[in-house]
């Protein structure tokens, strides 16, 4: 009987139950090139770091293939099609209210100071209304500063845009468009190429780092940088809730140990490098590249100061003080880019 009962045992641990090695693979979801910041740069590294901090009981697989068009990503990974991916708010209009805080004009001019501002108030004021239910939160980011590329005209002033068509990427980017008097064309970032080649658009709002990510160097003949930036755009990496439960809770709490303003940080620096590349490319290829004046920046100001005021209303609805948020994460945004 001892006999069985041992092998019985040496059986199980032979297959993995109850022993600490066991391991567990999961799967991670893209819908941009693997070359890509979002992916190379990010997604790529944190796994990796995952897999250290769990010294290597959680492993993951990139798919070769997006498992849900951008728009549909998150209900993805909610619904389990994917364990592990990234997507823009604003892909889903009217769904995330909270996350067009750090949308609005000349928030900062990195992607790291105020992906790691946002990611502290984001934990510290908004995590509190669950606008990510049924995923779990990794951490919240931004691109870097967005700004105005073109294949028409040099543009110097708000009138030069005016009859362009531009493609946006949703959420206050699109409300800003709007106050400027230009048609915008909401499109996931990955068709630009084909919109800008076929002259759908005329033109894209992007952070530097897209026109290269994107291989448009070939097309945009006109950038103007905005300091402070045009707008930004806030991105949510995530986990299918289930998948994490699952993880013992050792694993879970190395899972968070690399996410959370880790996870920010990596991100907003994955993209400052990867805007200081684009802009590179940008002045290889020809590009006219310009910087706002101080009038082209005040008049962008006065023509978007009401969207802010109009997202107060919209975050009052659902019980948080948008001016409270702004002032916090402006405040955060200007600790972290010195040095705090």
């Amino acid at each position: 009987m001892r006999t069985m009962l041992s092998f019985a045992v040496g059986g199980l641990l032979a297959l993995g139950v109850g022993s600490a090695s066991a391991q567990t693979n999961l799967n991670m979801s893209n819908w941009v090139p693997p070359g890509h910041p979002l992916t190379a740069g990010m997604m790529l590294p944190w796994s990796e770091k995952v897999t250290a901090a769990t010294n290597g009981r959680v492993k993951f697989t990139l798919l070769p293939k997006a498992v849900a068009a951008p728009p549909a990503t998150f209900d993805a990974v909610r619904d389990g099609l994917a364990d592990v991916s990234l997507t823009v708010h604003g892909y889903t209009p009217g769904r995330f209210v909270l996350s067009k805080a750090v949308e609005f004009p000349f928030l900062g001019d990195d992607a790291t100071s105020v992906s790691i501002a946002y990611q502290r108030v984001y934990e510290k004021m908004l995590a509190q209304k669950n606008e990510h239910d049924g995923v779990v939160v990794l951490s919240v980011f931004t691109h870097g500063p967005g700004n105005i590329f073109n294949k028409v005209r040099p543009i110097a002033k708000v009138a030069d845009m005016e009859g362009l068509k531009i493609r946006v990427g949703g959420g206050v980017v699109n409300d800003v468009t709007k106050a400027l008097g230009v048609t915008s064309i909401l499109k996931p970032a990955s068709q630009s190429y084909e919109l800008m080649s076929a002259g759908v658009v005329d033109g894209v709002y992007f952070p530097k780092e897209s026109i290269a990510s994107f291989k448009l160097e070939g097309l945009i003949k006109y950038g103007t940088i905005v300091p402070g930036g045009l707008y930004n755009t806030s991105f949510v990496f995530m986990m299918n809730k289930e998948a994490f439960n699952k993880l013992s809770p050792e694993d879970q709490k190395a899972v968070m140990s690399v996410s959370g303003e880790a996870l920010a940080r990596l991100c907003g620096e994955a993209w400052d490098k990867a805007d200081a590349h684009g802009m590179e490319v940008m002045k290889a290829s020809g590009a006219d590249i310009i910087t706002a004046d101080a009038a082209m920046v005040q008049e962008i100001g006065a023509r978007t100061k009401a969207l802010e005021e109009a997202w107060y209303e919209e975050a009052k609805g659902i019980g948080i003080d948008g001016a409270a948020v702004m002032q916090s994460l402006r405040a955060e945004i200007k600790k972290v880019a010195a040095g705090g």
